[in-house]
């Protein structure tokens, strides 16, 4: 991609991004995440923003980028670097939570590794972990950060069939931090392949009290509705967008958008997310 395209299309989208929570960065632009690493010698990179909103605070990421190392066989490194905001409701009735000044910044960044450790057969799904630190860039004192380094600890699972795709799992999310609480937390989703242009996905997504410190003061259960869209004469490059409300707990909503490029050696013919564009029939695990 030539770096004007680049330049150009990431300068449109600017604007228009809203901003993603800092509790659910994980696969772009779902809340639940899948267990398939970048392929060695490959890049991801993505420019988004999104949201999380509740009643007692609408915390917001954006803009934000994340980064995507195919490192090794099976494992994939990971960073984020996200501003973003946060805007407490001040209504009484969330105290202590939901309350506090408006702020604007630098949030805690992601560091991470994806490592896929069962690979997917015609019986068994392939199953990996994607272990995060968010690491205290964020300014504690504002409510933009947690203030000290606090971890996410999931395990994905996939299965293919033709053009449906399978994701789930779920994890603990740990924060040693006064106001916060550790949490549990899972999504299940389906997505198809509806053209080679066209890939939409359905999920659920819960996850359990994080605190008063935290927009989601309670627990919460969602459903996003999202998908990509590839662009003709890019095949590395995508839209990416995602909606979603909560259906039980703590009223709550979640949005995500941004654009995504992938490269590197071989690629995109076996770059693994574009492995449905080529072969439509064949899974999306590691060889």
């Amino acid at each position: 991609m030539k770096l004007g395209h680049f330049l150009t299309r990431a300068a449109l989208l600017m604007p228009w991004l809203p901003a993603v929570p800092p509790l659910w960065a994980q696969g772009p632009p779902y809340q639940t995440d899948d267990p398939v690493p970048v392929d060695l010698h490959h890049y991801e990179f993505y420019i988004f923003g999104g949201m999380d909103g509740t009643t007692a605070e609408i915390d917001s990421t954006g803009p934000a980028v994340e980064f995507n190392w195919g490192a090794l066989p099976r494992v994939q490194l990971h960073v984020i670097l996200p501003l973003g905001a946060i805007a407490p409701s001040n209504n009484p009735i969330y105290f202590p939570g939901g309350v506090g000044p408006k702020a604007f910044g630098l949030m805690d960044m992601e560091l991470g590794a994806k490592i896929a450790f069962i690979k997917e057969s015609k019986r068994i799904p392939q199953i990996g972990s994607f272990t995060m630190f968010e690491m205290p860039t964020g300014s504690y004192a504002r409510g933009l950060g947690v203030g000290k380094v606090w971890y996410k600890l999931p395990i994905w699972l996939q299965k293919n069939e033709g053009h449906w795709t399978f994701d789930g799992g779920g994890g603990y999310q740990v924060v040693p931090q006064t106001g916060y609480r550790n949490f549990p937390y899972t999504g299940w989703l389906v997505k198809r392949a509806l053209s080679e242009r066209l890939e939409l996905g359905l999920e659920v997504f819960a996850h359990g009290r994080e605190g008063y410190a935290a927009a989601q003061t309670q627990a919460s259960t969602m459903i996003d509705l999202g998908g990509y869209y590839h662009f003709k004469n890019h095949p590395g490059e995508q839209f990416l967008f995602c909606y979603g409300h909560s259906i039980a707990g703590q009223t709550e909503n979640y949005a995500y958008i941004g654009m995504y490029w992938t490269w590197g050696k071989d690629a995109p013919k076996d770059s693994t997310r574009m492995d449905w564009m080529q072969m439509p029939t064949q899974g999306r695990g590691f060889e």
